[in-house]
């Protein structure tokens, strides 16, 4: 581990296990590691590490350290029990499924945010559904439903032209997203998988044909936009995410999507949402993502970003000022 000059206090990740986080692709790695560029030290905790005793959340937190530039995150010292107030922020950096044990650690996060910085916000974690807080936004989205009946699955389908997409309600990196074709004769059998024979929501939403080109990550922090890379899907492929395939390319912000970055600020930031990533399929916002976004190696290799030019470096650009 580097040596630190000029200590600037402790800083925790909510993250999962050490071994998942990879050097070349995962936007928490650059984010620890600029935190040790900067002068922090970076602690992290897992789920079952997060602990209540009485009011007081509390953390079995581990200080990390980077052996070299590029290497795996390490435990730098012993893991010690200790209040989230002693942070000067918690970064929640936990992949989803948002199951009952994700909610769990928010409702200790919520215990802690009257005492120290928690980012992204526990409240807004809960409260924004990924696929579905696109609808306070209706003149940027393609139309969506919420279903689980099958007939109303086959009445949407028909009033999107006989062409959809079906999408789990706590879907994520591209699992279980099917496409949904009149004729097809495997219909019911996809309408009964995406809705379990009836007993859980699905969404269908309209096909848009520019999917075949790719979809576009835009990362914002603190509601304005900082960069963007297309996720392009492999041939024969509809996902675009990368966990299911999809490559990264170089692109630049549309008017469209700068519009639709503006609209979508002073809502991120009202529900304290700092961390966000947006989807956009050709002219539509199809996913508002706040639990742990990715894309930050990505925009920075195919940029050649380097320094303070890098996605981490203006992640704590934005961030240091609100440090308490």
């Amino acid at each position: 581990m580097p040596t630190v000059k000029h200590a600037r206090g402790d800083v925790l990740f909510v993250l999962d296990p050490l071994e998942t986080i990879h050097p070349k692709k995962d936007s928490s790695y650059l984010m620890i590691a600029e935190a040790l560029r900067r002068g922090y030290q970076p602690w992290s905790v897992e789920l079952p590490g997060l602990l209540l005793r009485g009011a007081e959340a509390v953390a079995r937190a581990v200080p990390l350290g980077l052996h070299e530039p590029g290497a795996p995150l390490a435990p730098s010292g012993d893991p010690q029990v200790r209040p989230l107030s002693s942070f000067r922020v918690v970064v929640m950096r936990k992949d989803p499924p948002v199951d009952p044990d994700f909610v769990t650690a928010t409702w200790c996060l919520d215990r802690a945010v009257s005492h120290t910085l928690v980012i992204n916000q526990p409240q807004g974690l809960r409260d924004l559904s990924e696929k579905l807080a696109i609808l306070d936004f209706p003149q940027f989205i393609p139309r969506t439903f919420l279903l689980r009946n099958i007939g109303d699955l086959r009445d949407a389908l028909a009033e999107l032209g006989g062409q959809m997409i079906l999408k789990p309600v706590f879907g994520f990196g591209g699992r279980e997203v099917l496409i949904a074709r009149e004729g097809d004769p495997n219909l019911s059998t996809l309408f009964e998988l995406a809705t379990r024979d009836g007993s859980t929501w699905t969404i269908a939403q309209e096909f848009v044909p520019a999917a075949k080109l790719g979809d576009k990550r835009i990362l914002l922090v603190d509601g304005e936009p900082i960069g963007a890379v297309m996720r392009v899907p492999a041939e024969g492929e509809l996902r675009n995410n990368f966990h299911a395939g999809g490559s990264p390319a170089l692109t630049q912000l549309s008017a469209r999507d700068r519009e639709i970055c503006a609209a979508l600020g002073p809502f991120l930031r009202e529900r304290g949402q700092f961390f966000v990533g947006i989807d956009v399929l050709g002219e539509f916002l199809t996913e508002i993502n706040v639990t742990s976004p990715t894309g930050m190696q990505e925009i920075n290799r195919l940029g050649g970003l380097t320094g303070d030019e890098t996605m981490q470096a203006r992640f704590w650009a934005a961030l240091e000022p609100r440090l308490r």
